[in-house]
């Protein structure tokens, strides 16, 4: 897909830190089976467990905040799965301590809890572990045996990572329909892979016609390239839900026949609260039906549509349904072609919602009109916004004043991404200021944005006086040697706040463009920051 191909250019390469090896793993659990057998100051206060209890829990500890930190990795992938990690050590560590509190005597009532539910190693199935590969009848016989025990307590299923023939479906048929009635989250993402189209379709029907009829609060069908035809062999088990929650159809191939197979083969959507759509070909006419499906989900609280190629007409209907949506906590619009009257359409919609958390417009061609508009919307809305992008958008420094008085105003933002745009200096100096009585920031990303020394270190200046700031990207600006010098030695004491600077380019600004009096390397920074050092911005709503 075109739109793939330009992200991909656009964000450099990363190493992947999720999911861990399974020596990783092993490591892991060995740290955890000698934290729980060895002396510390946790175990004096609450006692030991015995090498045989230790065994026990370490694994399924590990394997507890292993599935915890998957879930948040196939809902939410970050790219390099920095945060799956961090919350896969987080959840090591809560577990840890809740199993020394309940002490080594009371074994027999040790249970791991997860935030909702019991230890997934009693309610959570799950395939996705180990290598991608091919299931047939026999191996599904084997590996789907745990699923046939009588009086077990399984209420999640996930398939995803291991692609069904035929055969496996049919062991897994009816297993799935002596199960059904106690499902209440069944993942198929990912479970067809390299099938022949017709053995695909007929396996998806199986899988249907065994959960028809299941009360499910979450569906995951993504990564199966479904295409209407896909979605329509789901029909019998999308047909018969009417409690959903979570919906999820993300790298499913989905053109505008399909969007409209989805709009009519769900018949309620009144509690949904996530309907994630990412990288699919919906295009203007499937986002109209994507558009119904949210106007009739009035308890949506997370909506992705990014990467969907979706151009003015579709993202003005997808705005407007998005009025409906009052519980709205987390958008994603990313990667889409709205443009500014789209932005404009988009703007009210924001101007009602009272919960958003995160919002993510970047690379949707909004201009200055687009993106006023919908700054303007967001600062009488969102109290409570920690995330902001809109990198890509092609703003100047005409939106800035908007930009940075919507900035001041939310007082919890903790990351904002405004790459990629042409805020120049005079623009980065007001985003700077906008930034100076925010005091949950931790990462700020104004790369690419033919910002100059001035701008550079009014940025540096604000954000290394923040507790717990992380990380502020000015890459690939035109910032002059001097001024590179002077941030860096502002990050002496902390250089891993600071990204990189490789692509800075202190000759980019001598194409004619430069501020009067600025044809001499950087002299006149100074000069711009001292005209807006008057600058008001608002911290009103």
């Amino acid at each position: 897909m075109d739109s793939t191909t330009t992200n991909s250019q656009r964000r450099p390469f990363s190493i992947k830190l999720w999911p861990p090896s399974e020596s990783t793993r092993k490591v892991l659990v060995e740290r955890l089976r000698n934290n729980l057998t060895t002396n510390s100051i946790f175990t004096q206060k609450y006692g030991c467990l015995s090498k045989e209890e230790a065994e026990e829990s370490a694994g399924q500890i590990e394997d507890s905040a292993f599935n915890t930190a998957n879930q948040l990795y196939d809902r939410e992938p970050d790219g390099d799965g920095s945060a799956a990690v961090q919350l896969y050590a987080k959840e090591c560590s809560k577990l840890l301590l809740e199993v020394l509190k309940r002490g080594a005597a009371a074994k027999n009532d040790q249970v791991l809890v997860s935030k909702k539910e019991t230890s997934p190693v009693e309610t959570f199935f799950d395939l996705s572990k180990g290598q991608r590969a091919l299931i047939e009848a026999d191996e599904a016989e084997n590996i789907l045996r745990p699923l046939k025990e009588p009086g077990n307590s399984y209420t999640k299923i996930c398939f995803s990572n291991r692609s069904f023939g035929l055969g496996a479906a049919n062991v897994a048929a009816p297993i799935l329909v002596s199960l059904k009635h106690q499902l209440k989250e069944v993942d198929l993402s990912d479970f067809i892979a390299q099938r022949p189209e017709p053995e695909a379709l007929e396996v998806m029907s199986t899988f249907s016609a065994a959960l028809e009829g299941s009360i499910l609060k979450s569906l995951n069908l993504s990564n199966n390239a479904l295409g209407e035809k896909g979605i329509r062999a789901f029909g019998a088990l999308l047909k018969s839900q009417t409690s959903l929650e979570e919906l999820y159809l993300m790298n499913d191939g989905i053109s505008e026949e399909a969007a409209k197979a989805v709009c009519e083969l769900i018949p309620s959507t009144e509690n949904l609260k996530v309907l994630q759509f990412h990288n699919n070909m919906t295009g203007d006419k499937g986002a109209l039906a994507i558009s119904e499906v949210v106007m009739r989900s009035p308890l949506l609280e997370d909506f992705r549509c990014s990467t969907t190629r979706v151009d003015s007409e579709g993202g003005i209907a997808l705005s407007k349904a998005l009025e409906t949506c009052s519980h709205l906590k987390k958008l994603d619009l990313r990667d889409n072609m709205f443009g500014a009257e789209a932005g404009v359409a988009l703007s009210k919609a924001l101007s009602k919602h009272a919960d958003l958390v995160e919002i993510y417009l970047s690379y949707l061609n909004l201009e200055d009109e687009g993106a006023i508009a919908v700054v303007n919307g967001l600062k009488e809305s969102a109290p409570l916004l920690e995330i902001l992008e809109m990198a890509g958008n092609d703003i100047t420094a005409e939106a800035a004043p908007a930009l940075a008085a919507c900035i001041a105003s939310k007082q919890n933002l903790t990351k904002l991404i405004l790459s990629e745009n042409e805020l120049k200096e005079e623009g980065s100096i007001q985003i700077g200021k906008a930034l100076e009585g925010l005091a949950r920031l931790k990462e700020v990303d104004m790369s690419n944005n033919f910002i100059r020394r001035a701008g550079a270190r009014m940025l540096a200046q604000v954000v290394i006086e923040k507790p717990g700031f992380k990380l502020l990207n000015i890459n690939g600006n035109i910032i002059s040697d001097e001024g590179i010098d002077e941030v860096k030695e502002m990050f002496k004491k902390f250089p891993e706040m600071l990204g990189p600077l490789d692509e800075n380019d202190p000759e980019g600004g001598d194409d004619g463009e430069e501020s009067e009096g600025e044809g001499e390397g950087e002299c006149d920074g100074d000069g711009l920051e001292s005209k807006l050092e008057d600058l008001e911005v608002s911290h009103d709503d």
